[in-house]
C-alpha cells in the first residue's frame, strides 16, 4: 500500500530563487498603481512565505497602499469643501511616484521603505 499524505496541515513551500523574488516584488509595486491595495494583498497574502526579499516588499506595499486608501478616503470625504481634490490629486501622484520608486528598487534587489506610510504590518 503506498503511502498516505498527512491529514492536516499544508504542504511544505518551497521558497522562491533570488530572481523570481525580484520579478514578483517588481510586480507588487507596478500593481499598486493600478489596483491600489489588492495587488498587494493578494502577493502578500500568497507570497509571504516564499522568501524574505518577497516577503518585505509585499509588506511595505501592502502598508503603503493602505495609507494611500485611507487618503483617498479622507480626500472623497473633503470633497464637499473642495480641498478634497487637491488631496485626492495629491495621493495619486504620491502612489504613481513611490510605487515606481519602489519597483526599481525591487528590480535591482534593494529593500525599500515607502515615506509617509503607516506600519499596519511588520
Amino acid at each position: 500500500m503506498p503511502p498516505q499524505p498527512p491529514m492536516y496541515g499544508a504542504a511544505p513551500v518551497t521558497p522562491m530563487n533570488p530572481s523570481d523574488e525580484k520579478m514578483w516584488a517588481t510586480l507588487i509595486h507596478v500593481g499598486g498603481v493600478l489596483g491600489y491595495f489588492l495587488p498587494s494583498l493578494i502577493g502578500y497574502i500568497i507570497l509571504k512565505d516564499r522568501g524574505p526579499f518577497i516577503r518585505s516588499h509585499a509588506m511595505t506595499a501592502l502598508n503603503f497602499q493602505l495609507t494611500i486608501l485611507i487618503v483617498t478616503v479622507v480626500g472623497l470625504a473633503l470633497t464637499a469643501i473642495f480641498i478634497g481634490f487637491i488631496v485626492l490629486f495629491a495621493a495619486w501622484i504620491l502612489n504613481i511616484v513611490f510605487s515606481i520608486m519602489a519597483a526599481l528598487a525591487a528590480n535591482r534587489g534593494q529593500f525599500y521603505t515607502y515615506p509617509l506610510t503607516i506600519k499596519f504590518l511588520s
